[in-house]
C-alpha cells in the first residue's frame, strides 16, 4: 500500500507544480527563449545569405551592398555575365558585361571557404550517394 500512496502524493505534487504561478512563468519564459533563438538564427541565416546556393548554371560572381536594402550583383549565366540591381521591390538588368570578371576566390573571403565546406558536408550527410558519386567520378 505504501508504493500506491507514494505515487498518488507524487502525482498531486506534479499537478500542483504545473498550476504554480512561478512554474507557469518559468515555462513561458523558456518557451519565449526558444522562440527568440529560432528568430535569431533565421535572422543570421538571412543576413549572411546561408541559403544561397549555385547549381552550376547560374552563379553570383560578385556582390556589393549599395544601400540598406539595395544590392548590385554580377551574375553568370552560362558564359555570359550580367550586372543587375536588386531592391526590395524589383530586380533590374543594368548591363551585359563585355569583359567577364573573375569570381571571388575563397582566399579573399574566409567565410566563403567555411560556407562551401559546410554545404558540402551537409550534402554528404543528407544524401550520402552524392559523396560516393564524387569519389567514384
Amino acid at each position: 500500500m505504501l508504493p500506491l500512496a507514494f505515487s498518488s502524493s507524487a502525482f498531486a505534487q506534479s499537478t500542483q507544480s504545473i498550476t504554480n504561478p512561478t512554474s507557469v512563468l518559468s515555462i513561458f519564459l523558456s518557451l519565449l527563449l526558444v522562440v527568440a533563438i529560432i528568430f535569431a538564427l533565421a535572422y543570421v541565416m538571412r543576413r549572411f545569405n546561408v541559403t544561397h546556393s549555385s547549381n552550376g548554371q547560374l552563379k553570383v560572381v560578385a556582390s556589393m551592398m549599395a544601400g540598406a536594402k539595395e544590392r548590385i550583383m554580377v551574375i553568370e549565366v552560362g558564359d555570359e555575365q550580367h550586372l543587375v540591381g536588386i531592391t526590395s521591390q524589383s530586380i533590374s538588368h543594368l548591363s551585359k558585361l563585355e569583359n567577364n570578371i573573375q569570381s571571388q576566390r575563397s582566399s579573399d573571403n574566409p567565410g566563403a571557404l567555411f560556407k562551401q565546406k559546410l554545404v558540402s558536408a551537409m550534402a554528404g550527410k543528407i544524401n550520402p550517394s552524392l559523396k560516393e558519386d564524387k569519389h567514384h567520378g
